[in-house]
């Protein structure tokens, strides 16, 4: 190696290590809070709402508001738009609402000792917990502002009434009035999808619809539950 060479090579590294911090500033920061190296945990508030699909729970609306705690467990891998992350999650809501038609009902000691028809249903408050949410991010090539996801999980809603009502056939226990009761304690299977809107790298906004099916796996006397639901939400997501 000639000593001009030499000089020649040591200038060019010299140039190139004074020119790295420059070259840093000007190379764009990720639009989101995903990179290879950086497993972001998430914390957020959100409200969900919705309707009852099949068609004797078309008139079932439903109102939430909670949050959600989720932690990014592996490094983005797969190909092309598939490529993604796999995020583990929890969603809670202290405050959750189910509106349904008033029936009647008669509470029965036998075929033919009933009482007067009164109503029940309604409006039912209470509480869901969602500890086993499942969520795959699409992160795609990592710097877009529009991740999208899809998940899927499982929980517990707990009512201050047993829910839902029951009353006349065909949920009737002696055929002539209705002793049968429901549950104030109900599960929750569910798969959703949805997006987040980063407005900047540690900040979203989160849209998400869900299909959610609501039963008591038959803790009470009947088990009429809520065999599918849609439900959207929305909220904001502070990534750490």
């Amino acid at each position: 190696m000639t000593r001009t060479f030499r000089r020649i090579l040591a200038v060019s590294t010299l140039a190139l290590l004074s020119s790295a911090p420059l070259l840093a500033q000007a190379t764009p920061a990720s639009d989101n809070a995903f990179s290879p190296t950086h497993r972001p945990l998430e914390l957020g508030v959100l409200a969900q709402g919705g309707i009852g699909l099949t068609e004797d729970r078309s008139s079932f609306r439903f109102f939430a508001l909670g949050g959600r705690a989720g932690k990014v467990l592996t490094s983005d891998i797969g190909p092309g738009l598939l490529r993604g992350n796999f995020e583990y999650g929890i969603e809670f809501f202290p405050l959750w609402q189910s509106y349904t038609p008033s029936i009647d009902k008669r509470l029965c000691t036998g075929p033919a000792v009933c009482s007067a028809p009164f109503k029940t249903g309604g409006t039912y408050t209470g509480l869901s917990i969602t500890p086993i949410m499942l969520k795959w991010n699409f992160t795609g090539s990592g710097h877009r502002r529009l991740v999208p996801w899809v998940q899927g999980g499982g929980g517990l809603i707990w009512t201050n009434h047993k829910y839902p009502a029951v009353g006349g056939p065909p949920y009737d226990a002696f055929n002539d009035g209705s002793a049968a009761n429901t549950s104030v304690w109900n599960f929750t299977p569910q798969f959703g999808v949805g997006l987040h809107y980063f407005l900047k790298p540690r900040r979203s906004i989160d849209f998400g619809a869900n299909a959610i099916h609501i039963s008591s796996a038959s803790l009470g006397d009947k088990n009429p539950g809520v065999n599918a639901s849609v439900q959207f939400s929305v909220g904001y997501t502070w990534w750490k």
